[in-house]
């Protein structure tokens, strides 16, 4: 101790106290231990990965509680969700509503706003702040100011590499400007049209920024969109990053895709669409992902995961989601539909005969079952407002309470119809024919109310110009031909008896 503060000792004295030139030293040791003691019990509360990731796993998954839901596994995730791509429909569950910081998934959103925005062929100058914004030790492709690459090849390198400086120059170029507040505002709406709602991104890339954050479920709504561009999935699944020296770039830029999911890596998921994964010490390690398997399309998000449990953690949601729930043709299973205080009745044909138009529901639409259900157990509920102008109607189907999807009602020509599913009894629990024999489709078109209506109307009308002419036929008086002419009179007249000839009527 007597060393640390010889500096502070007079000479003279031998004793301890501060002298004028070491008040300086002084202060700076005593902010450093109240700092050091400030911030050591932080270090001391701060998990480490193996704890962090066992707290995870013992969080509630959400969808766990679902009465007779397939059990979800437990995974490192803090957050984690996995929807059906199509109708959006949830199938696994975990804090999906908690903030937290993205990362480099943010590049989804940055990515999918360029490709909408811009055309590949566009080119797209690195400006000084673009280049000078970005941390030298966060990813980038070493691109100078002055340099410039096209649209496409900048998606690459925000996609493969995950480019900092990359992500910077393409908002510039959107915007504008270099202030990244404006493409801010332009992300935050995108993510406000395309249904997140508990996001706010404050940059283009994921840097660190309280102000920056989103949630499992939004990135899952984002991803909708993204996964649904098939130029941006096959990006994101290279297995290197190629772009070729040029009059803008003068030397060659060849990179490696470190995402260890895609094809080759070293936790390769074969029905992977595509991916972007993101890491940084406060968010650590996030994945936003697509697969596809026997025609049933899967999103899947997980947030602050440790490595590599981002990519098991993932594969294991995606076989979950695969293995346990099936897409079920509404329009082949529905076998009775009541539109509330609306009644629609089947008919083997249609009352009008080619009258239009008709309701019917929507081929093309599904919705998602869980393995332990069948159709019969789905709840529904009509709703008659829809975005689609062809839509007179929307069905939205239950199970205990989860939404599983919904079908349309649309408005049909008369050779429209569904074909139910056979009679009950004839399908297993999960609503599929246990018999290889064909069976007769029972041919199905609905009532066009407004045409009952409108036809009950007519014939109403009808029946009251009839019973009107009837009563004026009744009441009605002829006039006589002659008016001259007494009216002439109606009852029988009696004929008088013709007398017998007396004897003076004759002359002898």
């Amino acid at each position: 101790m007597k060393y640390i503060f010889k500096d502070f000792i007079y000479p003279e004295t031998n004793k301890y106290s501060l002298t004028p030139p070491c008040r300086i030293k002084a202060a700076l040791l005593c902010a450093f231990f109240l700092s050091f003691f400030h911030v050591l019990p932080s270090f001391a509360a701060q998990l480490t990965p193996d704890e962090a990731l066992e707290a995870h796993r013992a969080m509630e998954v959400q969808t766990n509680q679902i009465s007779n839901w397939p059990a979800g596994p437990a995974i490192g995730a803090e957050s984690a969700i996995l929807i059906e791509a199509e109708t959006g429909t949830i199938l696994y569950a975990k804090n999906i509503h908690q903030q937290e910081y993205p990362a480099s998934t943010t590049k989804i959103l940055t990515s999918l706003i360029v490709s909408e925005q811009c055309a590949m062929d566009e080119m797209v100058t690195f400006s000084r702040d673009a280049i000078f914004d970005t941390p030298w030790d966060s990813s980038h492709i070493a691109m100078d100011v002055g340099q410039a690459l096209t649209v496409e090849q900048c998606l690459n390198a925000i996609l493969i590499r995950s480019a900092n400086e990359v992500s910077y120059a393409v908002a510039e170029h959107i915007s504008g400007t270099s202030d990244w507040s404006v493409f801010a505002e332009t992300m935050n709406k995108r993510a406000e049209e395309l249904g997140c709602l508990n996001s706010h991104f404050a940059n283009p890339n994921g840097l660190p920024d309280e102000n920056h954050y989103t949630t499992a479920y939004d990135l899952a709504m984002i991803g909708r969109a993204f996964f649904a561009n098939e130029v941006l999935c096959k990006i994101s699944l290279a297995r290197r990053l190629d772009i070729p020296a040029s009059d803008t770039l003068p030397n060659r830029k060849l990179e490696l895709n470190n995402m260890a999911i895609i094809p080759g890596g070293q936790y390769a998921y074969e029905y992977l669409v595509g991916c972007k994964t993101g890491y940084t010490a406060s968010a650590r390690y996030c994945l936003v992902s697509c697969a596809e398997k026997n025609g049933m399309r899967l999103i899947c998000a997980v947030m602050r995961d440790e490595h590599p449990y981002q990519y098991l953690d993932t594969i294991s949601l995606f076989e979950y989601g695969f293995n346990n729930f099936e897409k079920v043709n509404v329009s082949q299973t529905e076998t009775k539909y009541n539109m509330d205080d609306m009644e629609i009745f089947y008919s083997g044909n249609d009352i009008f005969g080619s009258s239009k138009p008709l309701l019917a529901l929507n081929r093309e639409d599904f919705i998602i079952l869980p393995g332990t259900a069948s159709f019969k157990d789905t709840e529904s509920k009509v709703t008659y407002t829809s975005e689609k102008e062809e839509e007179a109607a929307r069905i939205t189907y239950f199970y205990h309470g989860a939404e599983i999807g919904s079908v349309g009602v649309s408005f049909a020509s008369p050779d429209d119809s569904f074909q139910p599913s056979p009679a009950p009894g004839a399908l297993d629990t999960h609503g599929k024919s246990d018999s290889s024999e064909p069976k007769k489709a029972t041919r199905i078109l609905y009532v066009n109310i407004v045409s009952v209506l409108a036809a009950i109307a007519v014939v109403f009308v009808l029946l009251l110009i009839a019973l009107l002419v009837k009563a004026i036929l009744r009441n009605y008086s002829f006039s006589p031909r002659h008016a001259s002419l007494p009216p002439r009179k109606t009852g029988k007249r009696r004929r008088r008896k013709k007398e017998a000839p007396s004897f003076k009527d004759f002359d002898f």
